[in-house]
């Protein structure tokens, strides 16, 4: 019994023995913590740039107050990582649409990135009634010839509402002098911006004290300009094919009612849903069109689509 007794003593030692060893390799030292570190997700404090514009419009970064905020918003941006993915993706879709016009009305091409932090470039709506890409206004629609109303809303037509935001940013410049106010403008209005101007007694936005939405715009504009700009600078990888395109479309021009926009499409070999997505403008399932108006309908080409 003693004999055994020893053995398994004997045992159990060895097997200590090895588990203070396996401990000892395995704990987490000074050096192989550091490697595990670096090997493993990383979170980096941000170099701000020197220099920074706004279309062509230089930030003033040496201002401590400037210099901090612009940190903010390049940190909060490169962090969230999926939605500036997405950013990526989606701008290869849609910059190459907006980018001419914006250009053919003598805006900077900076202004693209406006269109980004209003909407996400989306067709968003948002609780005070602005909608789709541009996020206009119902009576900013109208009053530039665009077409509102239950059975149409052309707010959601990508080129039409990039001429209208270009209408507005080119009346705010001549109103407000620089593209760093028209663009502040969009947000907060011709008619605030000039009053905060005045009320202060200052020249320009980075003077300004402003509530939290206007305050940050300017600089959630050139951080995701910076970002789109330098996507391996700021950790973002992707290949060319991981990025969203355009579908080639054929144009259908109607000038009558369309009583149903289910067999439209399926006349024209898609279904309803994809119709929509190509028109996100028709908001009714028909076209009333009484007064004989002439609409360009986008038609996707044939393959991209597998319709049932």
């Amino acid at each position: 019994m003693k004999t055994i007794q020893k053995i398994l003593a004997f045992v159990g030692l060895l097997s200590l023995c090895a588990l203070f060893v396996y401990a000892l390799q395995d704990a987490p030292t000074d050096e192989n913590f550091e490697k595990k570190l670096i090997n493993d997700y990383n979170v980096y404090a941000l170099q701000v740039p020197g220099n920074l514009d706004f279309a062509g419009e230089p930030m003033p970064l040496k201002d401590l107050d400037i210099f901090e905020r612009m940190d903010k918003e390049l940190l909060v941006n490169t962090y969230w990582q999926s939605n500036g993915l997405l950013m990526f993706k989606r701008a290869n879709k849609y910059f190459p649409i907006i980018e001419p016009i914006l250009a053919k009305n003598g805006i900077p091409d900076d202004f693209k990135y406006l269109a980004v932090i209003e909407s996400g470039l989306t067709n968003a709506v948002s609780p005070a009634g602005a909608r789709g890409v541009w996020q206009i206004m119902p009576a900013t629609a109208k009053e530039n010839g665009l077409e509102v109303n239950e059975n149409i809303d052309e707010r959601y037509h990508l080129e039409k509402s990039t001429e209208v935001a270009c209408k507005y940013l080119l009346k705010s410049k001549e109103d407000l002098g620089s593209w760093t106010l028209a663009a502040a403008a969009y947000n907060a209005g011709n008619a605030g911006i000039s009053r905060y101007l005045r009320e202060q007694n200052v020249k320009n936005y980075y003077d300004l004290l402003l509530g939290e939405e206007t305050g940050r715009y300017i600089f959630r504009i050139v951080a995701l300009k910076e970002i789109l700009s330098n996507p391996a600078k700021y950790g973002f990888n992707f290949r060319e094919k991981d990025l969203y395109n355009n579908v080639p479309t054929r144009k259908v021009t109607v000038n009558t009612e369309v009583t149903d926009f289910t067999k439209f499409a399926e006349a024209n070999g898609i279904n309803y849903k994809i119709l929509k997505i190509h028109n996100p403008w028709l908001r009714e399932p028909k076209l009333n069109n009484k007064s004989g108006k002439s609409y360009v309908i986008e038609i996707p080409e044939k393959g991209y689509y597998n319709v049932q």
